[in-house]
């Protein structure tokens, strides 16, 4: 699956990543762009046609799926992150809300748009992940998880997906210098390179891409006696 000449639909992409996303995608020469939002008002990108689109609303998604027929790339990016730890007062509440959006929306999007990309060839799904889907940190708990049950839901598709021959790619990276983590002191990418990384890895076939050092790091721990997941030992 190529962006040339795709038409695309990007959730979230009124800012962040998904912005970067709808841009990569017209750069790489997609033939249309669709950029949706919960108010498509806030979609100020030249180039891309704004959608309507609240990725927990199943009414929004079933008029999504009517209003692009003929769409070749998915783009499940809309994302949300409390900062709650699974063992905070609000952790119950923080992964619901986080589940519906990081989990439960790509996989309604994903079910309403296969039998469209079936249709138009087999196209390709795209899930934002996370070096966050592999481990956990005190004030990501619940947004981990979210993230995990991601990862297996695109690595589930994939495989379920393959007889129609719709490509799956799922895209991890650390933290990018977006509003999600404004008032985190760590290192962060660009979300443009994050996104170049991302059309790249689909032009080239790939079935993930681990976009930043981060994201190759935690994956290449998998291996160690101690990986990171496990997090800290426990005192003697």
């Amino acid at each position: 699956m190529n962006f040339k000449d795709a038409v695309v639909l990007v959730t979230g992409a009124n800012r962040g990543l998904g912005k970067a996303l709808a841009q990569a995608a017209l750069a790489a020469g997609a033939r249309k762009v669709y950029a949706a939002a919960r108010n498509p008002e806030s979609v100020t990108l030249d180039g891309v046609t704004p959608i309507k689109l609240d990725v927990t609303n199943a009414a929004d998604v079933a008029a999504a799926v009517q209003a692009i027929p003929d769409l070749t790339i998915l783009i499940n990016n809309a994302g949300i992150s409390t900062g709650s730890g699974v063992s905070t007062p609000d952790a119950l509440s923080a992964a619901r809300d986080e589940l519906e959006v990081n989990f439960f929306a790509p996989l309604a999007l994903s079910h309403g748009f296969a039998p469209v990309l079936g249709r138009n060839g087999g196209g390709a799904i795209i899930n934002v992940l996370s070096a966050l889907s592999w481990i956990s940190l005190p004030s990501t708990g619940t947004y981990s998880a979210s993230k995990a049950a991601a990862w297996a839901l695109t690595n589930g598709l994939r495989g379920e997906l393959a007889a129609q021959n719709t490509h799956v790619l799922g895209a991890h990276m650390g933290y990018m210098d977006t509003d999600m983590t404004a008032g985190i002191d760590a290192p962060k990418a660009a979300p443009a390179d994050i996104a170049d990384a991302i059309v790249k890895a689909l032009n080239a076939g790939e079935d993930e891409v681990l976009t930043d050092e981060t994201s190759r790091q935690v994956k290449a721990g998998f291996g160690a006696p101690r990986s990171a997941y496990l997090g800290a030992p426990r005192a003697a």
